[in-house]
This record gives C-alpha cells, sequence and structure tokens, in this order.
C-alpha cells in the first residue's frame, strides 16, 4: 500500500509543478485565478498522502503496527498535530520543533517556493488587462458648432408680401389732410383735400453662391455639405436684413429706411444726436410720430456699441440709468422694443462721421418688403465636372421700401456741441 501511496504523491506533485510553471507564463487573469484553485486542491490532497504515509495508514485501514516495536499510542494534550510525530515504540509524542517541512528534500522545498510564488500571482503579479495600438486614429466630430448669429432678427419683423411672378409694386400711403376752417353765409367752402403718396417698389434679386470639392461631400464625417446649403439661405437673409436700412434704392436695389429713395420720409424730420445721454431716448421717443400723439409700438433700431452705450449711463447715486433687459438680438430698454443691427453706425464711435445715419426708430409695419420669388437653393455637379468640384446657389427676387409718411424716425450723428 505504501508504494501506491508513494507513486500517487509523485503524479500530484508532478501534476501540481506542472501547474506552477503554467502560472508564471500565463497574464490572463480568469486563468491564473483557475489555476490557483487547482494547486490549492492538489496541496491538500498531497498533506493528507503524505500523512498516510508518514503515519503508516494504508487507504482506509487501521495503522500497521509492528508487534516487534508494539507501538502505544499518546496524543498530547494540546492536540497538535503539526507538533507530534510518531516514534516507534511510543506512539504520539510531542516533539519540539517537529513539522513536515523537516521531512522534505530540498527539491520538494524549491518546489514549495515555486508554488507559493504561483499563489501570489494573483494579488502581486502585473498583468495586461487591455491593450491597443501606438498609432492612434485622428477622430473628427460628427457635429460642427455654429457660429455667432449674422442676420438681425429685422427681416422677421417687417411687413411681408407675397407676389409670386410680380415685376413691381406700388404702395399708396396718406400724407395728410389739411384742416377745415370757417366759411361765410353762402362763402365758398375751405378746402380740405387729402394728400396721398406712392411707395415704387422694384424687383432685385439677391443670390449667393459657394463651390466645394467631393471630398468635402464624401470623406468627412461632420455634415459639412448641409451647412453649406443652409449657409447659403443664411447669407441671402443677411443681405437684404442690412439693405432694409441701407439699400439705395438703385437699379436693382432695395429702398432702405436711410436711403434717400425713401420718398415716404423727408429729411426734415430727421433727428440729430452728438451722444447718448440720460436724454437720448426721449428725445427720439417725443420726436417721432404727429403733433397730436406720442407713438406706441414703435421699435428703435440701432448698433450694438450704441446699446452698450445705453447701458452705461448712470444716476447721481451711481444707480443704471436705464433697464435694459436682453435676449439675443432683440430686447428691450425702458420697455422700448430694440432690434441691433450692425448696419446702422455707432452715435458713439469716435469713427462715425457726422451726419451718418445710426438709428431709426418707428412700427416694422412701416416698412414693406414684397417677394417676388421664393428663395431657390440648388446644388450641381456639373459645373467644372472635371476637377470634381460642386457648386451650390441661391437666389431671390425681392424689393422693399418704407410705405408710410414718416414712417420712421431717422437719427444721424451731430457735430460734438
Amino acid at each position: 500500500m505504501k508504494k501506491k501511496l508513494l507513486v500517487m504523491l509523485k503524479t500530484k506533485e508532478e501534476a501540481r509543478t506542472a501547474l506552477v510553471t503554467k502560472s508564471e507564463a500565463s497574464t490572463d487573469v480568469a486563468e491564473l485565478r483557475s489555476i490557483n484553485t487547482q494547486i490549492q486542491g492538489l496541496n491538500d490532497e498531497i498533506v493528507n498522502i503524505r500523512n498516510l504515509i508518514d503515519y503508516g495508514y494504508g487507504g482506509d485501514q487501521e495503522p500497521v503496527i509492528d508487534e516487534e516495536e508494539k507501538r502505544t499510542k499518546i496524543v498530547n494534550q494540546d492536540n497538535d498535530p503539526e507538533q507530534r510525530s510518531f516514534q516507534p515504540g511510543n506512539g504520539f509524542k510531542k516533539v519540539e520543533g517537529a513539522n513536515f517541512e523537516e521531512k522534505r528534500t530540498k527539491e520538494e522545498l524549491n518546489l514549495a517556493e515555486r508554488e507559493k510564488r504561483g499563489q501570489d500571482l494573483k494579488e502581486s503579479r502585473s498583468v495586461t488587462v487591455t491593450s491597443s495600438s501606438i498609432l492612434l486614429a485622428d477622430v473628427a466630430s460628427s457635429t460642427i458648432n455654429p457660429t455667432f448669429n449674422v442676420v438681425s432678427g429685422l427681416i422677421d419683423r417687417v411687413d411681408l408680401l407675397t407676389l409670386t411672378g410680380g415685376e413691381s409694386f406700388t404702395q399708396p400711403f396718406e400724407i395728410d389732410t389739411s384742416a377745415g376752417d370757417y366759411t361765410a353765409e353762402e362763402g365758398v367752402y375751405t378746402t380740405a383735400d387729402t394728400t396721398f403718396g406712392q411707395a415704387a417698389i422694384n424687383k432685385s434679386k439677391v443670390t449667393a453662391y459657394s463651390e466645394t470639392t467631393e471630398e468635402v461631400s464624401k470623406l468627412p464625417a461632420a455634415p459639412y455639405e448641409n451647412v453649406i446649403m443652409s449657409g447659403i439661405t443664411k447669407s441671402v437673409r443677411r443681405k437684404i436684413t442690412k439693405e432694409i436700412l441701407v439699400g439705395t434704392g438703385a437699379t436693382n436695389h432695395l429702398s432702405g429706411i436711410f436711403s434717400t429713395t425713401a420718398n415716404a420720409i423727408l429729411s426734415s424730420t430727421d433727428l440729430g444726436v452728438s451722444a447718448i445721454s440720460n436724454t437720448t431716448l426721449n428725445d427720439i421717443i417725443f420726436s417721432y410720430g404727429g403733433d397730436e400723439e406720442v407713438e406706441d409700438q414703435a421699435v428703435l433700431i440701432l448698433n450694438k456699441v450704441d446699446l452698450k452705450a445705453f447701458s452705461q449711463l448712470r444716476t447721481t447715486d451711481g444707480s443704471k440709468f436705464h433697464t435694459i433687459v436682453s435676449n439675443g438680438n432683440t430686447g428691450t430698454i425702458d420697455g422700448i422694443p430694440y432690434i441691433i443691427n450692425s448696419a446702422c453706425l455707432a452715435i458713439s464711435a469716435t469713427a462715425t462721421a457726422t451726419g451718418a445715419y445710426a438709428m431709426a426708430y418707428g412700427p416694422l409695419s412701416n416698412y414693406k418688403l414684397v417677394i417676388f420669388s421664393d428663395l431657390d437653393v440648388q446644388r450641381s455637379t456639373e459645373f467644372k465636372f472635371s476637377t470634381g468640384q460642386i457648386a451650390h446657389r441661391g437666389s431671390i427676387f425681392i424689393g422693399g421700401n418704407v410705405v408710410a409718411q414718416n414712417g420712421f424716425l431717422r437719427v444721424t450723428k451731430a457735430a460734438a456741441v
């Protein structure tokens, strides 16, 4: 039986040695945990086999005791198996310093050290849990962040008329109605005619054009071409919203509020302002309209620089003189609506020449924008086909003019006092 136990012991130890060697070569955490579990199981089996060999057990039988030696079992009171050894003729006695390691050969001790290293791999060994190439691919965002707003909201607030297919439009407006007067008996009635004017709105063509390469369309992750297409619309709107103020009214041009071709506005009603002060807003409000009332529902169109100047005005105690509520391109100054438009020159800017138009104040419905055709935006790959260019273009036929007598108060920069 002892020979069988020794053969079994050798098999178990060789299996354990193979597992320890395998663990030293492994870098996988899951595999190391599995190997460690197997090693622990083999360790338990090896200890049991050695106990059977050392204590004279053969399988499930009682210990084999030689008659000559007449062994006697004496169990030490501390019942510590690691501190006991079997002594012929004396049974189990406590032997100081006795342990199983002392009976192992040098080879077995080396094997135990390697076994311990394998067990420690789980906690202390450096293992690779992930890996990647040192060469990183370029990554591009799939979105395009927009820039600041470049289109004034003025274009969306004026009076709009769609006249598809038209060439021109004329808008009559009332200029004045004279007062009646006393008349003697059988006298001639006082003439009190109402006078009228007409604002001519002629067709103008506004266009925008852009070219891109086919690489921009096919290769990038971000939708550049979509932004370019919408940019055509933005470009056309940007031009029109400025022309509402500064269009010259020449052939193929809108008549802007500041233009001399805006014949509904008498230049004699223009207001000169030399600097933004605590009285400027009131001067504008009370200078607009007729002699009989103060107009409401009017909007102040101005440059952002002048809006800043209004915000910097202070009372004698240092408080803000005006309450300004901003909402992007629009807002209010003491409840008076305003719209920012960069086509207005700034009164508070030193570079603005004397006499230049800087602000406009009035109901936005007094400016009529006539649409003679829808905005047509097209994309073509045929032009410059040989070079792979993609063309984008947009066009609209449109016209505009002031359509009310003195419909806006125009503010110019006056000479410094």
